[in-house]
Formats: C-alpha cells, structure tokens, sequence
C-alpha cells in the first residue's frame, strides 16, 4: 500500500498554510502589480553596457520590443588567453542566481570562434576572472572562466555542438552552465573555485573574434532568476511569481503579470479575455487587455488550492478548497464563472479537482481514501463517486479530452511518474511517456492535438511535485506520432501549470515562473 507520499505531505502543508493566510487577509490579499517592465522590457533588466577591452570597433545593445528581444553588436579581437574584448550588457548580482536566454548570431558572420552567451566577471577590466557560458560561431558549446586575473582562460565542452537555449547558474561556489538545442534538454557542466567575490557583473556579451569586424546576435527570452534559498521550507517560505504566456510553436515566452507573493495555476477563460489564478488562498481574474486583476467572489471558500477547472462550457468554475467542517481536509465545489457562493460536491475529504467533462456532467479529480491516492468520478451535482484507479501508487491530475474519448492523468505506480490516459470508465488505462523525467499534469489543447505536461529532474521523487525547481515544459502529439519537446525551460514547479491552461485557439499556454 501506498502510504503518506510527499504530495499528501505537500498537500496538508498547503491546508495549513492556507488556513494561516486565511486570518491574516489585510497584509496579502491584495490583487498584483501591472506587468513587470524588467520584463516586458529585456534592456531594463540590466544596469548597464559597455565594451571591454580597448576594441578597434565598439559595439552596442538596442531592444526590439515587438520579439521581446535584445539585438547585441560586439567586436573585439577575443575573450580568451589573459585579457577579453567584446561588448558587455551586463547586471550587478549578489549570492545565487539563475540567468537564461535563447541566442544566435544574425547573419553568416566572418569568424568561426565568433563567441555569444552568459558571462560572470568581478569587474570590466579585460583581465578579470570570470566564468562564462559559450556558443561559437562553429557551434562550439563551452563553459569557459578564468580563474584569477590575468591567468589564461580554460573550458570544458559540453557534448554536442549548435546550442541556441543557454543558462549560466551560481549555486554556492559553483558556476553551472547548461545547454540544449532548442527542444531538447539541457546537458550541463560545472566549475568550482572561481574567485569572483560577491557582488558581480552578470550578462550577455558578443565578441567577434576578429578586431575588424562586429558581430550582431539576437537574445531571447532572456530571464534574470534569483531563487529560493537553498534551506527555504516548502509550504512556509515563499518567493514571488510571474504568470508568462507561451507560444508552444515558436517558445516566445510574454510575461504578462508580475507578484511579490506566490501566484499559481492560470487558467484561460473560454472567450481568451481573462486568466484565472491563484494568490494566497483566493482566486483573481486577471484581462489580458488591460493588466487589472480583480477578485473573484469565492464565498466562504477563501482557502483556495491551485486546482481550479473552468467548464467546457466556460459557465461555471470547480474548485478545491479547505473545508470548515473537515477542517484541514479538501473538499471540492462548484460555482458561477464570476463568482458565487460555492455549492459543495463532493462529500469525502482530501479531494483535489483536476477535471471537468466536456458535456458538464462530470467532475474528475484525485481522492485520498485509506492509504492510496486515486482519481475518481463524481456527478457535478454530487452522489456517489466511481473510483477509476487502483493501482499502488499516486495517481493524480486526471483531465478529460475536449471529445471525451480520454482521461489523461499521472501516475507513479511504476516507480516513476509517468503521463497515462484511460477510457472514462477507467478502462484501456496506458502510459504515455517514458524516459528520464518525472511527468506531472497533462493538459490536452481544445483541438484536441496536442497535450501539454510539466517535467521534473530525478533529483525529485516521484510522487512529489515541489516548489522552486529546475523544470521543463514539455509538448507531445495526442496521437503519438513523435515524442515530447522541451518547449519552456523554468524556474518553478508546484503552481507552474497545474490546471489546464491551453488558449481557446491552441495556439499558447499559461504558466507562472519565479523569482525573488
């Protein structure tokens, strides 16, 4: 038997905290700022530019804010050896940080060891000690430093060639810097005893390699993550979010809206207006045109989780909340789309709402019964629940198909948590994805096309889906016609994407991201 897993853990720490946040409405429960302009506007991010080194030809930086992108022009006869020259957009950072960026180079270009990416340096001085993340003209993929001034600079190689989806990280005393071909994951290296001190100068740089020449590259999504400590406790230290829009074909990432608090789970209303999320244990509407977010009247049920499901229909809104009456324990109800006195479903406790069935009729979701979680059904108006899983094992994030044909779900009775779907009688039940990740919350687009899923490290267990994590989001065909693709690298985890979040168009998906 399958007994007190980490999410069952997780999920009673999320009650408590809920339950705290609940009697303390005057200090958090206010709707977040507008959108942040360090993001919507990538140069603000950075403190400043400059060219390092005495460069024949200087360099530059402008933003292009209909891609979200920034266009760098470096020139400089190298970064390597003793001393460096190229262009410099860089950030003051202190402690841990997380910076990542899709980059190319724009054009041929005239050198094959023209060089892009992340770097990390104590200060300007050509000579600096630094450790730095690389792609060359060539498609040389390296992690290269400096380990005191005025020393030669070495590097390891990552094992493939032509990264365009690059990261540089410090965690403690290491630099890690990881790399993927856009769509794959991330292959990584890291270097220890590099002596930069503290308070250093993070940011993205283009040398040409050649003193004659400047060399343009694009940078996009670019992300400044400052984490959570590393002994911060889940469920009681929190850092803020940012709710980001996804174009699944092309990976643009828009961030839309920006918190100090914790922010969870978007969903998208059926007419593409709106996102539903929530903050502190309430649930807010955010419109898209405008950036106002405005609280959605919840009734009693003012200790919400992130586990609100919109009707196919768009009409009405599940939820799973703390109940008053078993006290500590989730409950699940239903109520108006803007808002109402929730109506209790629902009769067993802890009962968490993943599902709604596309002819309103049904409502699918994990119950913890004895000592196994299993999804169920459960009529919307209430009665009996049909249990349609039982294997040993967490079995969570059930989802109907918008034709109705499936429910999606994950499931860690093999070992590993893996993406499944069975019939809606709990019939034909199969896995979906194998390999080297944990697959977490599948989420099928309306065209029924393609299902969306969060994927964590090995370095988390199985039947655990934690905060303030290095994942992916990753896309496959419903039909099974090739595998998954990365197509969002992320800081987060628990409240990413739990809920479905598709656009109406299934053309994008809504997830939250975070950072100090």
């Amino acid at each position: 038997m399958h007994s007190h897993s980490p999410i069952t853990s997780g999920r009673l720490f999320l009650a408590i905290a809920l339950a705290a946040l609940a009697g303390n409405v005057a200090s958090c429960r206010q709707a977040p700022r507008p959108p942040a302009p360090t993001l919507e506007k990538p140069l603000a991010l950075f403190d400043g530019h400059a060219d390092i080194g005495a460069v024949l030809k200087s360099g530059a930086v402008v933003e292009d804010p209909a891609a979200g992108a920034l266009i760098i022009e470096g020139g400089g006869a190298n970064m390597w050896f003793a001393t460096d020259e190229g262009f410099f957009v860089w950030k003051r950072l202190k402690g841990d940080f997380i910076v990542s960026a899709r980059v190319g180079f724009a054009g041929q270009g005239v050198e094959a060891h023209r060089k892009i990416g992340w770097m990390a340096r104590s200060t300007m001085d050509p000579g600096s000690a630094h450790a730095s993340a690389v792609v060359h003209g060539d498609g040389l993929t390296s992690l290269q430093y400096r380990r005191t001034p005025g020393t030669d600079t070495e590097e390891i190689k990552l094992p493939f060639s032509g990264a365009d989806q690059i990261q540089l990280e410090r965690r403690g005393g290491a630099f890690i810097m990881s790399a993927a071909r856009f769509g794959e994951p991330y292959a990584s290296e890291r270097i220890e005893g590099i002596g930069l001190g503290d308070e250093i100068l993070v940011g993205l740089f283009v040398c040409s390699h050649n003193a004659e020449v400047v060399e343009k590259a694009t940078f996009t999504n670019v992300r400044v993550t400052i984490p959570a400590a590393e002994n911060f406790v889940p469920y009681q230290d929190t850092i803020g979010g940012t709710i980001e829009l996804l174009d699944v074909d092309t990976g643009k990432r828009t961030a839309v809206l920006r918190s100090d608090r914790p922010i969870q789970a978007p969903n998208w209303t059926r007419d593409g207006r709106f996102l539903i999320y929530n903050a502190d244990g309430l649930l807010y509407r955010f419109e898209l045109a405008t950036g106002k977010a405005s609280k959605i009247d919840t009734g009693a049920a003012t200790s919400n989780n992130n586990d609100h499901v919109l009707s196919f229909d768009g009409k009405r809104l599940g939820i799973s909340h703390q109940s008053a009456v078993d006290v500590g324990e989730s409950i699940i109800s239903t109520l108006p789309v803007k808002g109402g006195a929730p109506r209790r479903v629902t009769t067993k406790a802890p009962s968490y709402l993943h599902g709604w069935s596309p002819d309103g009729r049904f409502l699918v979701y994990t119950g913890g019964r004895g000592e196994n979680f299993d999804v169920y059904r459960i009529p919307v108006k209430g009665g009996d629940e049909v249990r349609l899983t039982d294997a040993p094992g967490l079995d969570d994030g059930p989802e109907y198909t918008p034709d109705g044909r499936f429910i999606y779900f994950n499931s860690a009775r093999t070992g590993d948590m893996r993406i499944w779907r069975m019939a809606p009688d709990g019939s034909g039940q199969e896995p979906v994805t194998s390999g080297e990740f944990h697959d977490w919350f599948p989420h099928v687009s309306p065209d029924g096309r393609r299902i969306v899923f969060l994927s964590f490290g090995k370095d988390v267990a199985a039947d655990d889906h934690p905060f303030y994590k290095r994942v992916y989001i990753r896309m496959m065909p419903t039909d099974g016609s090739s595998g998954p693709k990365v197509i969002a690298y992320v800081y987060g985890g628990q409240g990413t994407i739990n809920v479905p979040s598709w656009s109406p168009d299934s053309k994008k998906v809504a997830f939250v991201s975070n950072s100090k």
